[in-house]
């Protein structure tokens, strides 16, 4: 452009700004259409029931605003293996599924492994607790236990490095024992559910449905073994701290939070609909999901004693792990609760 051409460019501009600035825009960007907003990806794993009310909340939210994969905490940072993310939830029934939504922008897990992966992540974020797992000892009378002392020298399945090998750390604890005083069996959740009845071993620690199948089949030779007060599982949707940054995400967040609480107030009042979505989802027997149902609690909010446990889940994965722990300060910064009161103050 000429020097000339530049004056007249300012001339013009100045124009502009001595009538108020509103010189008129050409039509084709004043009728532009806004981009659509990537769908919020919400990952939980396909098996477990406590993922219930977040896909109750996916399929409630405006169509095309959600999107619910197969996945946790570590899908905040790398998108899951194509194969086993297949969409589900959060489009019209009868629609193609979604595209694979990539990395999720909310995760659920327990808190154990929230405090795992946070070693490498710290920018973790526990922004709500949905459900609360009152997991349970299901072991065989005829391997001679009648109380947590009957474990000792045992052979228990649990799922190690999870929620229940730290509730079943509590319960031997609890008698004076130690994971040194059992056999631990590791096994997945299905796995060790098989194990027990077929008696190669003598008890499981695991989460819900595989609890009760496995003291559905044991019958008279089952026993659950429950103390009050224990542990329960604490699982929780996880973001990372970028994300909450985000102004568009955070009101994605925000709204899916809005539907989230009215999800937890129908798991507990009207659960019929996510006991069926879940039966769908996991491939269990919706009648094995009801009877198994009151081993949960749904309180979309951030329980009072969340840093208490974390801080004691920390101590005992340090010592699994051979590092010194993360004090209480540092694990404090793992938790956010501005969303939640945000979502309920609207």
């Amino acid at each position: 452009m000429t020097m000339r051409g530049n004056k007249a460019a300012l001339a013009a501009a100045m124009a502009a700004l001595a009538f108020g600035g509103c010189a008129a825009a050409p039509s084709a960007a004043v009728n532009a259409p806004t981009a659509p907003a990537e769908p919020l990806s919400v990952f939980g794993h396909r098996s477990v029931l406590e993922f219930g009310p977040a896909l109750l909340a996916a399929k409630n939210a405006p169509p095309g605003t959600v999107v619910t994969a197969s996945g946790g905490v570590p899908n905040l940072w790398a998108a899951p293996d194509p194969a086993l993310a297949a969409s589900v939830g959060g489009h019209a029934e009868g629609a193609p599924p979604p595209p694979n939504p990539g990395m999720a922008d909310l995760a659920g897990n327990a808190e154990t492994q929230t405090l795992r992966m946070s070693l490498k992540h710290p920018d973790v974020r526990i922004v709500v607790t949905t459900t609360e797992g009152l997991y349970r000892i299901v072991a065989r009378r005829s391997s001679g236990i009648a109380s947590v002392a009957d474990l000792k020298g045992k052979r228990i399945a649990v799922f190690v490095n999870t929620s229940a090998a730290f509730y079943l750390h509590r319960l031997l604890k609890g008698a004076g024992l130690g994971e040194a005083d059992v056999t631990i069996v590791p096994l997945t959740a299905r796995a060790g559910a098989d194990a027990v009845i077929k008696g190669d071993v003598d008890a499981l620690s695991t989460w819900e449905p595989e609890a009760e199948r496995a003291a559905l089949a044991l019958g008279d030779n089952g026993l659950s073994i429950q103390p009050k007060g224990a542990y329960r599982e604490i699982y929780s949707l996880n973001a990372r701290a970028g994300t909450l940054r985000d102004p568009a995400k955070r009101k994605q967040v925000v709204a899916f939070l809005r539907e989230l609480l009215a999800g937890c107030r129908k798991a507990e009042e009207d659960p019929g609909e996510m006991q069926a979505m879940l039966a769908e989802r996991t491939g269990q027997n919706l009648e094995l999901i009801r009877q198994s149902w009151h081993h949960h609690r749904f309180p979309c909010a951030l329980p009072d004693d969340l840093l208490d446990v974390m801080v004691e889940e920390e101590q005992w994965l340090a010592k699994i792990d051979g590092r010194p722990p993360r004090d209480r300060a540092t694990l404090s910064r793992l938790i956010d609760p501005s969303l939640l009161r945000e979502a309920r103050a609207r």
